[in-house]
């Protein structure tokens, strides 16, 4: 899993039938910064995740990927590869928050 920020979505107007009606996602992985540890910053890579849960353009996700992205009740049956299975309230490493989304708003 990765926690990453929607940033854009994927219009496919011709795609495998078992993929219509899912919302796709542009979305772009964080890290922890490695020399403050106090923030997250971008890792410079996109991805594209379905969105099982409503997420909207610049929200922070919780990403899974690979074969965990087909074990949720809503993907069990999609030819995926990420997907979102939540949304991100707050991130705290070593005893300090390092975001937040109350305060990211």
């Amino acid at each position: 899993m990765f926690i990453a920020q929607v940033t854009g979505s994927v219009v496919a107007t011709h795609k495998a039938a078992t993929m219509t009606g899912h919302k796709l996602l542009v979305v772009e992985p964080y890290r922890l910064d490695e020399k403050s540890r106090s923030r997250l910053v971008s890792t410079g890579r996109t991805f594209i995740a379905v969105d099982t849960l409503g997420a909207g353009e610049g929200q922070f996700v919780l990403v899974t990927q690979g074969s965990s992205a087909r074990l949720t009740p809503e993907t069990k049956s999609l030819p995926i590869d990420a997907v979102v299975i939540g949304l991100v309230d707050s991130v705290r490493v070593d005893g300090r928050d390092v975001f937040s989304r109350s305060e990211s708003t």
